[in-house]
């Protein structure tokens, strides 16, 4: 018995659904029965899935440059992290494949899942517009930009900072402990950032050294970067 097909969304028009779910390889072995594969809605997933990550990961990573960004966005809708998600959709089970594609493995071919992952975008896309598009894949996406900026892409809010406040000589840059709390194995530290002693934006965090790096953060978003 196939295991539930896990999208978190119910459609409206079910003919989108089976179409994302229909490969070329059924589609060329049922063509006078009129059925018609998932690659048309395959394109118009993969323009949707960039601009939903292309939006997330330009609001969110501000201090990044165009050139980093353009690497955070491949390593997030590539073809290894599609099949992922599509493993986590149950999604090879449900696919409608030919008797070639299937015998030859295609449920859990990587390429062939990533491929229906853009499809069923395109499909709820299309039966209930970007917000359920989203909601389809939004999480998902914050997901792997915060796992892959965290390995690839280390955010150092203070360096980046203190290259911007060195540009003014008159300017001294200060962290300073305001308070701690909680328990000794969760401690919480809260860190005031100062600007000529004065105190521009404060940060909590596990560590004195995470603290500094969300009062960093804060204080940049201040300054519009």
């Amino acid at each position: 018995m196939a295991t539930q097909l896990k999208l978190g969304y119910r459609f409206h028009n079910d003919q989108l659904r089976q179409n994302a779910l229909t490969h070329s390889s059924y589609a060329n072995e049922n063509r006078e029965k009129g059925v018609r594969s998932n690659e048309r809605l395959e394109f118009l997933g993969d323009a949707v899935l960039g601009f939903i990550c292309a939006e997330y990961i330009y609001s969110h990573f501000r201090h990044m440059p165009e050139g980093e960004l353009t690497k955070l966005r491949a390593s997030i809708v590539c073809e290894k992290s599609l099949y992922e998600y599509a493993q986590r959709l149950n999604l090879g089970e449900h696919l409608l494949l030919g008797h070639g594609e299937e015998s030859g493995g295609g449920r859990k071919r990587a390429s062939v899942l990533a491929d229906a992952v853009e499809a069923m975008l395109a499909a709820i896309y299309l039966d209930g517009g970007m917000e359920a598009a989203k909601g389809f894949i939004l999480d998902y996406i914050k997901e792997k930009a915060e796992t892959v900026s965290r390995t690839r892409h280390p955010l150092d809010y203070k360096t980046a900072l203190q290259e911007i406040v060195q540009k003014n000589r008159e300017e001294t840059l200060t962290y300073r402990l305001k308070g701690e709390s909680g328990p000794d194995h969760d401690k919480r530290f809260l860190i005031e950032l100062l600007i000529n002693s004065n105190v521009i934006a404060q940060g909590e965090g596990r560590s004195k050294k995470e603290a500094e790096q969300e009062a960093a953060r804060q204080a940049l978003e201040l300054m519009g970067q």
